[in-house]
């Protein structure tokens, strides 16, 4: 049995979804879960969306049609017949944005963002799991939010393992027996069946998730790029693909920042020792990245960037030690507005983060620290991680750099930099 992944930029277009049921064709003799994130960038419309609801700014409505006729292109070239039952069934998901549009906000941002973002994976994969059946590859559609069950953390649900498992492995085996199953990415629900999710790209750990209930054989999560790269190419002009990774090795890397896999998702599949392949869904015939137990350490160093970075220091007003007691608070201030530090030092009187840019949670945190704390914070900051480095690696990415933060250990760098005025 095996877990499948896509990502939104494997189903952007109709090309991509009929390049989806290629894959899963040739895996015809394979019990197959499909796991499948938002078309494209329909999470980030959505976003806005919401955003814009919530603040009563803009023309909401627009911002849905603009989502709506986003799928309309696609399905249009999926399926000519404009009765085909996929235009009502996405039509009734748009409902369900719609209703919450035409009522003022009543509830707090991060519940509306559940209930209005998650209908992205809901819509992709209804039109997913028609196209398969269409050319011949049975499927059935399934709703993840009556087996992934999470507290009530909206935006950031925290799973309830025990019953998330045993809804799992009661519901699902009998449909693999003779269908692939279709499901979403992303999303889970709470005990009063209210949607929430998993984390921004949390698809990959809800392949995961499935993966490790259902004792898997392996998880192949398909991307744009031939595998676990050292590096974004975004970054770097040249960059090699990593063979093989140890599970340590890759729960490092995506501490520290690697998009190529969501944090979370490595824990489960190493409880379960289920190997996991990160492949190209351009060239399918590709070897990609083989992600298992290992004692192999990075062949190359490995290089993180995270940009729109924030510096914030923090010093006490009476001038105490950063101890305990500090540290509880500023960390207590830091896990109520949602805030994740991305690298931290601090000396007698004095604790420095840098963190993402993330806006108003952001301000608030920095009002909130302002009570009990001097604090002084620096936007505009980009944030590198170098695994396995050497001065060589260094000297590389500091060109037209000036550090303002800099921490090493044995295997890893950090370094926080500003661009040097031209």
């Amino acid at each position: 049995m095996q877990v499948f992944k896509f990502g939104g930029a494997s189903v952007k277009d109709a090309e991509g979804v009929i390049n989806l049921s290629r894959i899963v064709s040739a895996h015809q003799q394979d019990q197959l879960l499909v796991v499948v994130s938002a078309m494209g960038k329909t999470t980030n419309l959505l976003e806005e969306l919401t955003s814009s609801y919530f603040r009563q700014q803009g023309d909401v409505f627009e911002l849905l049609q603009q989502v709506k006729q986003y799928h309309d292109t696609i399905m249009r070239s999926l399926f000519p017949d404009s009765n085909h039952p996929v235009y009502h069934e996405v039509a009734n998901r748009f409902v369900e944005i719609e209703w919450i549009l035409e009522e003022l906000p009543a509830d707090p941002y991060d519940y509306l963002y559940d209930q209005i973002v998650a209908v992205g994976e809901l819509i992709s994969t209804t039109i997913v799991c028609h196209y398969l059946n269409d050319v011949g590859l049975k499927s059935k559609w399934v709703d993840a939010r009556d087996y992934i069950l999470t507290d009530n953390t909206h935006r950031e649900g925290h799973v309830d393992w025990k019953t998330t498992t045993e809804r799992i492995q009661r519901g699902l085996p009998p449909l693999l027996k003779n269908q692939r199953v279709i499901t979403q990415g992303f999303i889970g629900s709470t005990s009063e069946n209210f949607t929430t999710t998993l984390g921004r790209e949390g698809s990959d750990y809800s392949a995961a998730i499935f993966a490790a209930s259902l004792h898997a054989e392996s998880v192949t999560i398909w991307k744009d790029v031939p595998g676990v790269l050292n590096a974004d190419p975004k970054w770097f002009d040249q960059t090699e693909l990593i063979p093989e990774l140890s599970y340590l090795e890759a729960i490092e890397l995506t501490y520290y920042g690697a998009t190529v896999i969501h944090p979370k998702t490595i824990k489960p599949l190493q409880n379960q020792n289920i190997t996991l392949y990160v492949k190209s869904f351009v060239d399918t015939d590709g070897k990609g990245t083989q992600i298992r137990k290992s004692n192999e350490s990075l062949p190359v160093p490995s290089f993180i960037f995270k940009i729109n970075q924030i510096l914030i220091s923090v010093l006490p007003k009476d001038f105490s030690f950063i101890v305990e007691d500090n540290l509880s608070d500023i960390f207590a201030k830091f896990h109520r507005h949602h805030i994740k530090v991305n690298m931290m030092h601090n000396s007698a009187v004095n604790f420095s983060v840098s963190i993402d840019d993330t806006g108003e949670n952001v301000t608030a945190l920095l009002n909130d620290l302002a009570t009990r704390y001097e604090v002084q914070h620096q936007k505009g900051l980009e944030l590198i991680t170098i695994r396995h480095y050497n001065q060589q690696t260094i000297d590389r990415v500091l060109v037209g750099k000036a550090i303002i933060l800099e921490l090493k250990d044995s295997y890893t760098c950090q370094l926080l930099v500003r661009k040097l005025s031209t």
